[in-house]
């Protein structure tokens, strides 16, 4: 079995940004010259997110609403988890929501995705350096 590990790095400026990663993922996919496998993708950090759906602009922005009604930013004072300090109480609900990682199929030599899917960054507590771990698997 071979594999490739890799990082991606991101420093996003905004609070918050949805991002797409799927040509860098799909650029160590060929990389790594693996054939029939895996490629898991997952955010190492508890305030983004990793998730597959479709790049239509109006849909990013109904998340982006949606996340913020789930669970706003302010008032910063209604999270427990903001008295240590912190403010970013909500960037842990809204990954929690969107998720941590993905895993998709690779079959000859590609991400095998269904129609309209893309890869995305999820960011919820930006303006610092974070990574995406990209692991893949297979012969």
């Amino acid at each position: 079995m071979k594999f490739l590990t890799e990082y991606l790095t991101f420093q996003i400026e905004t609070r918050r940004a949805f991002v797409i990663i799927t040509p860098e993922v799909k650029n160590l996919v060929a990389k790594s010259k693996i054939k029939e496998g895996l490629c898991i993708v997952n955010a190492m950090h508890i305030t983004a997110s990793v998730f597959i759906n479709d790049n239509e602009g109006g849909l990013l922005d109904d998340y982006e609403k949606w996340l913020e009604h789930l669970a706003p930013h302010k008032p910063i004072s209604q999270y427990q988890h903001n008295k240590t300090g912190e403010d970013n109480a909500d960037a842990h609900l809204k990954r929690q929501v969107m998720g941590r990682e993905i895993v998709v199929a690779i079959t000859n030599d590609e991400l095998d995705f269904g129609p309209w899917e893309e890869i995305f960054y999820g960011e919820f507590d930006g303006k610092r350096s974070k990574r995406v771990l990209v692991k893949i698997i297979g012969e």
